[in-house]
């Protein structure tokens, strides 16, 4: 039994700094040093959603991208700044990709209001949950199914000031997708895994079995900020046992600052102000 594994990054937050490069030089080494057959980030690759950083991000990991063992998805960082994630999905809310073993559902859960720091929140929609439906329709038996997102589709505790203080105020910032439920339950029995990231802490969740298929959805944390990532063993369209973590022998990064002050803050001006309206 041939066994193929497959690496889940996510949230790298990558700026132009030495310490950030450092990191992330590491971590596409230890991807190497694993020979991972295929590596998935579920979005924020860049921290101030510059072109710039986007370039490092191409540079850093040119070595996997090259070899076609890369698969990346937009994060709300991603669409602040100069929108460097706007169009990496060509346009599209769903995307397939099949390598060896593995079927890919790459679904982008970013919008437009996501330009502003402050709205990080995401979006989906039944029209891109239809189009996950028919795109599972055609997953192949024999393939290990995923089901790729930046943005948490079950609620998770918020892990900021800010998060709280939004989910007092009844704003949906800090919320999961209001259609993740919805996600998950016409995915049960069709998928394998849900992988996602946003929230800076790993999480994980095992859904059990539903038509004889279990599914399981991760949360992969920041790989930046922790230094690892979850490594998944796969044979047969199966997930061969419980994910294992690797990782680098450097400090964490620290946590990142927030980009584009002013605009966040006046758009919370403006979401206080229609609060107490």
């Amino acid at each position: 039994m041939l066994i193929r594994t497959l690496a889940h990054l996510s949230d790298l937050h990558l700026e132009l700094t030495r310490e950030s490069d450092a990191t992330a030089t590491a971590l596409v080494e230890s991807l190497l040093a694993e020979r991972v057959d295929h590596v998935v980030v579920t979005g924020d690759l860049t921290h101030q959603g510059s072109r710039s950083e986007y370039r490092r991000f191409r540079e850093l990991f040119a070595p996997l991208l090259d070899a076609g063992r890369l698969t990346f998805i937009p994060g709300n960082h991603d669409r602040t700044g100069e929108d460097a994630g706007g169009q990496w999905m060509n346009g599209q809310k769903v995307r397939v990709e099949q390598h060896e073993g593995l079927f890919l559902v790459c679904v982008d859960s970013t919008g437009p209001h996501n330009r502003n720091y402050f709205a990080c929140h995401g979006e989906l929609t039944r029209a891109v949950l239809d189009e996950v439906d028919a795109a599972l329709s055609a997953a192949p038996t024999g393939a290990l199914t995923a089901v790729l997102l930046h943005h948490h589709v079950l609620p998770l505790p918020e892990e900021s000031l800010p998060e709280r203080f939004a989910t007092r105020m009844g704003w949906p910032h800090a919320s999961e997708l209001a259609l993740g439920a919805e996600l998950v339950r016409r995915v049960q029995g069709r998928c394998d895994l849900i992988l996602h990231g946003h929230r800076h802490v790993p999480r994980e969740f095992d859904l059990g079995p539903s038509q004889g298929r279990g599914l399981r959805i991760y949360n992969s944390g920041s790989s930046i900020e922790l230094g690892r990532f979850r490594l998944f063993q796969h044979a047969a369209g199966r997930l061969v046992g419980a994910p294992v973590w690797q990782g680098t022998a450097l400090p964490p990064v620290r946590k990142r600052s927030a980009p584009n002050v002013m605009p966040a803050l006046q758009y919370l001006a403006s979401q206080l102000t229609v609060s107490l309206l």
